[in-house]
């Protein structure tokens, strides 16, 4: 099994950046993808960025594309996600899933940071 705690998450004005983190527990953790997931108030889950095993493959959702970047430390055992440029509509929950490579079909989930983004 794998245990996933976000942090970073905070208010920040628009255009300014903040760091999201995911620490896991667990040695099978570089036996997963890492994906991160956010979810805003009356709006579906929507996938943000997925790293694979290794750390050489990323995926973005086209909405965050060129702003955020994934990346991990398998000997650490932690997932990032820094998000630049930030705008109101990235106002979120975000979480983190350890699964398979892809945008759906992930087996554990953190229980999410709140990130606020003002005009």
């Amino acid at each position: 099994q794998v245990q996933l705690v976000e942090s970073g998450g905070g208010l920040v004005q628009a255009g300014g950046s903040l760091r999201l983190s995911c620490a896991a527990s667990g040695r099978t953790f570089s036996n997963y993808a890492m994906g991160w997931f956010r979810q805003a108030p009356g709006k579906e889950r929507e996938f943000v960025a997925v790293i694979s095993q290794s750390g050489a493959r990323t995926s973005y959702a086209d909405s965050v594309k060129g702003r955020f970047t994934i990346s991990r430390d398998n000997a650490k055992l932690m997932v990032y996600l820094q998000m630049n440029s930030l705008k109101p509509e990235d106002t979120a929950v975000y979480r983190c899933a350890a699964g398979p490579w892809g945008i759906s079909g992930y087996n554990y989930w953190g229980q999410g940071t709140q990130v606020t983004v003002s005009s």
